[in-house]
């Protein structure tokens, strides 16, 4: 099985950009690079999620897994690539700076039913399903080192216990938490943390990292018993999905291919069997669920392969493959 490289250079701007750099290894300074790069920030589509986003952080969250959530979008234009010096980067990194909480990580407006623990009053606050996504694309924007950033890592950080990172919230949520036994880790929390430390590299080989990851590994192992707050990997689980919103496969895939020392891993290569098992002779893949919300982009749809899914899962072969040798 090949990579459709050709197929893939005949995408949408943002998908020739990340093919150029992801699979072809082309450097910023390539010109094929910087014409796709322009491309994808004349693009309507990407104007348009940038132009939403500088109304950060936009409605009151009702449900993380909603893939509509501006923090979702946010994570989603850095993974395309988009940093500070591009046109309108700098004001939404400018308005996520401006709510950070007394503990460190940033906060969004949030409603929590008393039902949950909550008061049912809007506020601001931060949960760890998506403390750990904002400080993701903050990093990914080039606002590492930055000690507002560096804060919200610390304390994030600070959170991990034996078995992972739990299901954890500000004070501003009282006792709220997900469904579940409070000792058990939370999948999306470790998920989402692990994608965040994994563009942190004095922190990508730590031991929180081992612990996040060993968690997300032993729960894929035990998916048929193992189903800590309702996360399930079953069936909904392994269908190809993106972007990357919720736990499933190619988003678990793609953050555990980032850590080299994961990468001969049995049960991460387990998980790498069934994603390969699913593209066409042409290597291409198509989506089998979607995003309603991303209706509009070329991987919103279930009948014919997508250039956006095909990347992403021929990044996550390469990333394995290549360290697994």
């Amino acid at each position: 099985m090949n990579v459709p490289l050709d197929w893939l250079l005949e995408g949408e701007p943002w998908i020739v950009y990340r093919t150029r750099r992801d699979l072809l290894g082309q450097s910023e300074d390539d010109p094929q690079v910087k014409s796709a790069r322009n491309a994808m920030l004349a693009s309507a589509q990407v104007q348009n999620l940038v132009a939403e986003l500088s109304d950060w952080p936009g409605v009151v969250i009702s449900s993380h897994k909603s893939a509509s959530q501006p923090f979702h979008k946010l994570t989603f234009i850095a993974d395309l690539g988009l940093a500070m010096h591009d046109p309108g980067i700098d004001a939404i990194a400018g308005r996520i700076l401006e709510h950070q909480s007394a503990e460190g990580p940033f906060q969004l407006p949030m409603s929590v039913s008393v039902h949950y623990g909550g008061t049912r009053q809007d506020q601001w606050a931060w949960a760890l399903c998506d403390a750990p996504l904002i400080v993701y694309a903050l990093i990914k924007f080039g606002l590492e080192n930055e000690p507002a950033v560096q804060a919200a890592i610390k304390y994030l950080v600070g959170l991990i216990r034996e078995n992972g990172w739990p299901c954890a919230v500000s004070k501003e949520l009282g006792k709220f938490r997900g469904p579940g036994r409070k000792d058990d880790p939370c999948p999306f929390a470790n998920l989402a943390m692990l994608k965040a430390l994994s563009e942190v590299e004095s922190l990508r080989d730590s031991p929180a990292c081992q612990i996040g990851a060993e968690a997300l590994l032993t729960l894929w192992n035990e998916s048929a018993t193992q189903h800590p707050y309702m996360f399930y990997a079953g069936t909904d689980f392994r269908k190809l999905k993106v972007p990357f919103v919720w736990y499933d496969l190619m988003h678990v895939l793609d953050v555990l291919s980032r850590f080299s020392w994961l990468r001969k891993d049995a049960r991460l290569l387990d998980m790498l069997e069934i994603l390969k098992s699913k593209a066409d002779r042409q290597g291409r893949f198509t989506p089998e669920s979607i995003w309603t919300a991303w209706k509009e982009w070329e991987f919103g749809q279930k009948k014919e392969p997508s250039r956006w899914l095909t990347l992403m899962a021929w990044r996550i072969i390469r990333r394995i493959e290549s360290e697994a040798r």
